[in-house]
């Protein structure tokens, strides 16, 4: 699926006359004579897609930029949200039946009559396709299923994607993890025969010293929840562990494809958690590569724990602010209900504020969270500085963990549970399966460092 801008119309008779070559005419509502938003354009355009998708034979379209017109949008910000909103409804995920779907719409033009305003619905186009393609990319490493996507594998697609984009890759293999003192995030691939890999992927455009804006992302690529076992049903949704980190991956491919220019760095731990005769227990005492010590008392809550050196490692760079994300607590979702918002937990005002504007902006949404002292008191340990489990004390008390292990600079975690893997199509937009959740949201709060730098 691509989209591209076309100056002008189709050479032949009935378009000179004007009327239209095309067999089909697909006629979309745009709703009532109300605000015409991005995120109402973007809708139209996935409605349109999806439902051209539907017709026998159909493979190519064309379609109008939607809002450049009497809503008075930017011919380039309408245009990037029509491609956007047409590869995400186009998106299909892998198949590895014998019997091949059909594949759907394969391509769709985008036509602008105007010639002062074909550069920018080009430009818009290009845009969208860019993070469109990163969405879907992150789509694909969530609906893999954990036997093919390991932690190893997961860090070769990453290299793959970064050799693509021009990005810089590192890979820490659990001998380096040791030698850096990541006691913590170790302790959680104890159990598993797959190795752990630290992944970091850099995007330094030529000139910028600045500090970097950091994100982080959980990458268990399945959770057993270790020793701590889950309960059966459902388990298998566990291969979207690695949402995060797939969200990272994803953000930093537009990134890099993007040309934002801004200093950026993307870490995900890449981890799987098993239980086995070498597994960590509840009740153990690990420690990371900050010093700091905590108490093991759920191995199921081991998201934090690779989170806790990832966090630390980050310190090094001096950041300008870092964000993670991660699939953290089940108990978001009853919060927040399924696919609405997400749940972002700060100890910086100003950095909450760029997220929350960003989530507007995008269409991803979020909810703010507290974080008042009186939540450390239910992960105070007896005999390590913090333990990993409050029970059932709330998702303020998981972030207050997390923050622990911060050092000095401003940071937000996003918890996603709620928000990466559907049972049934959401919308036009996001089909049954791996959302995406995170991409676009972390490429708009890029871009809004790089235009305030």
């Amino acid at each position: 699926m691509y989209a591209r801008a076309n100056g002008g119309a189709a050479e032949d008779e009935e378009a000179d006359e004007g009327g239209l070559s095309a067999p089909r005419v697909l006629i979309v509502g745009l709703g009532g004579g109300g605000r015409f938003g991005l995120g109402q354009i973007r809708r139209a355009a996935a409605v349109a897609a999806q439902a051209a998708a539907k017709l026998k034979g159909v493979k190519t379209m064309a379609t109008i930029v939607h809002g450049a017109g009497i809503a008075g949008h930017d011919a380039d910000a309408a245009a990037q949200e029509v491609a956007l909103g047409t590869l995400l409804a186009s998106y299909q995920p892998r198949q590895y039946g014998r019997k091949k779907e059909d594949a759907g719409l394969t391509s769709c033009t985008v036509v602008e009559y105007s010639a002062a305003k074909l550069q920018d619905v080009e430009r818009g186009v290009a845009r969208g396709e860019a993070i469109g393609r990163a969405v879907c990319s992150a789509r694909d490493l969530v609906n893999e299923p954990a036997n093919l996507l390991t932690p190893l594998e997961m860090a070769a697609r990453a290299r793959a994607m970064a050799s693509d984009v021009g990005l810089k890759c590192t890979v820490l293999d659990e001998a380096a993890m040791q030698e850096e003192g990541m006691g913590i995030l170790l302790a959680v691939s104890q159990g598993s025969t797959n190795p752990a890999q630290f992944v970091i992927l850099e995007h330094a455009p030529e000139g910028d010293e600045e500090a970097p804006l950091i994100f982080v992302g959980k990458g268990i690529t399945f959770d057993t929840g270790g020793i701590s076992l889950k309960r059966t049903g459902g388990m298998w949704a566990m291969k979207d562990d690695m949402g995060g980190a797939g969200a990272v991956i994803g953000a930093m491919e537009a990134i890099g494809r993007l040309g934002v220019p801004r200093r950026v760095i993307g870490i995900a731990p890449c981890v799987e958690n098993m239980p086995d005769g070498e597994a960590f227990r509840p009740g153990d005492i690990v420690t990371g590569m900050t010093g700091k010590t905590a108490e093991i008392i759920s191995t199921d809550a081991e998201g934090r724990l690779i989170l806790a050196d990832a966090l630390a490692y980050v310190a090094r760079f001096d950041p300008v602010a870092v964000v993670d994300l991660a699939t953290l607590t089940g108990a978001i979702g009853t919060a927040l209900g399924m696919h609405i918002r997400a749940g972002v937990f700060s100890n910086d005002s100003s950095l909450e504020e760029k997220l929350m504007a960003a989530a507007d902006h995008c269409g991803e949404g979020l909810w703010p969270f507290p974080m008042d002292a009186e939540y450390e008191k239910p992960i105070k340990s007896d005999m390590a500085e913090v333990k990993n489990s409050a029970g059932r004390s709330g998702v303020s008390s998981s972030a207050k963990f997390i923050e622990h292990f911060t050092e000095g600079y401003p940071w937000a975690h996003l918890d996603i549970a709620n928000m990466v893997l559907a049972d049934s199509r959401i919308n036009a937009e996001t089909p049954k399966g791996a959302t995406g959740y995170g991409v676009r949201l972390l490429v708009e709060l890029a871009e809004r460092y790089a235009a305030a730098s």
